[in-house]
């Protein structure tokens, strides 16, 4: 048996009938092209989500007053009094892989200056929240510890506030704005961060002395949130244990009994975040599968006719002294090469297609070499498969009756 000579033949068989041939592979190569295009869209995203949480600071730890309920549901909100600066000062001198800790209180509401106004949120912190929170400041400075502890009516904006109340390209570092009917000075100005994994303009808030919110703005003692950051990466789990065994000592909880508050890491938000965005991308990849199937379906249909045109030249082969193998290797071989030139087009097209996809919505696209691997041997198979039944039904030909076929 001779391969070269099927393949020659393959081909020939094929240039005869161009246009059946293209529409033939034309549900190869949009199966295939689907597949790569969805599984770089879906691996894009799912680095996007990691590259923007981790922005926010890898290491980076949150305590939040409630517990959970069965599920992962958590229990109290905001306004719970678990969390106390005492706490952030028991974790500070008892945990060792926590390196910045910083409290967290937030209020809505409006920021004025002159007769412009705008909705926003202002947060209290201390100093260590812009490297917590991976913020760097544009011009001016950040507030003092004398100023937190004076509930000094001095802040920091972000570009999205700047917008709305002075305008583009202002620098309002000097000037005075009021929150509510609170005045505060502005002492520097956010660099940009733009949008946030979850939507949120990450530029649309205010930056104050955590006192000066509590006591001016909330009249509250108790703290909404904690913010915190491991010593490395790679310390995070170990830290986030450390907060949870000094909380529930702090706070008396026994053992058994639920804490009344919740430490997130960022490594949780990444994992939980991947594994959606991995079943997106199963369930994209599957869809487009469908595709290939279609295809492959159609090689059945196209080989099943050409067999049914070619009756006679197969009785032909056959009364020669052509053997059954021969005949079916001679389609099967049609069909696998049907089957791989539309996969290697739709390859090409896949990766023109999500580059595109990726300039024009400037969307992150990850062509994985696995992807294309795997479609391309899916075609194969897909040729294999599908072309198999059409070449034995040609190769179990009768030559007698093939010769007679009208």
């Amino acid at each position: 048996m001779n391969y070269s000579n099927l393949i020659k033949i393959a081909i020939n068989a094929l240039r005869r009938n161009k246009l059946r041939a293209f529409l033939t592979m034309l549900g190869i190569i949009i199966g295939v092209a689907s597949v790569i295009t969805m599984l770089a869209i879906g691996q894009g995203s799912k680095k996007s989500i990691q590259d923007q949480v981790s922005s926010m600071g890898s290491n980076m730890l949150f305590v939040m007053p409630g517990g959970q309920a069965m599920g992962g549901v958590q229990m109290g909100n905001s306004d719970s009094k678990s969390l106390t600066l005492e706490d952030i000062e028991a974790i500070r001198s008892q945990s060792t892989s926590v390196g910045k800790l910083s409290p967290v209180v937030r209020s809505s509401g409006q920021v004025i200056y002159g007769n412009k106004n705008a909705p926003t949120s202002i947060f209290g912190t201390n100093t260590d929240y812009l490297d917590i929170r991976k913020i760097t400041i544009k011009s001016g400075r950040m507030f003092t510890e004398a100023e937190i502890k004076s509930a000094a009516k001095v802040c920091l904006i972000g570009k999205t506030v700047i917008t709305n109340v002075f305008g583009e390209n202002v620098d309002p570092t000097g000037l005075e704005i009021r929150f509510n009917s609170i005045p505060i000075k502005i002492i520097g100005v956010l660099d940009e961060k733009g949008q946030s994994t979850f939507g949120q303009d990450q530029d649309d808030l205010i930056l104050a002395p955590f006192t000066t919110v509590q006591k001016r703005i909330l009249a509250i003692t108790n703290i909404q949130n904690i913010y915190a950051s491991a010593v490395s990466e790679d310390k995070s789990p170990l830290a986030k244990t450390e907060i949870e065994t000094i909380l529930r000592e702090k706070h008396k909880i026994k053992e058994g009994a639920d804490d009344d508050f919740t430490v997130r890491s960022q490594d949780e938000l990444i994992k939980t975040f991947s594994s959606i965005s991995d079943i997106l991308t199963v369930l994209l990849g599957i869809i487009a599968g469908i595709s290939l199937l279609i295809g492959g379906i159609g090689i059945m249909n196209i080989m099943y006719v050409s067999v049914t045109e070619r009756t006679r030249e197969i009785g032909l082969r056959m009364s020669i002294g052509g053997r059954g193998i021969d005949i079916l290797m001679q389609f099967l071989t049609e069909s696998i090469l049907l089957s791989v030139i539309g996969g290697i087009i739709g390859i090409l097209l896949g990766i023109g297609a999500a580059s595109g996809v990726g300039k024009m919505m400037t969307w992150p696209v990850i062509v994985m070499p696995q992807s294309v691997i795997l479609s391309f041997l899916v075609c194969t198979v897909i040729g294999v498969f599908f072309g198999w039944y059409p070449a034995r039904k040609a190769a179990n030909l009768d030559p007698i009756d093939a010769l007679r076929y009208e």
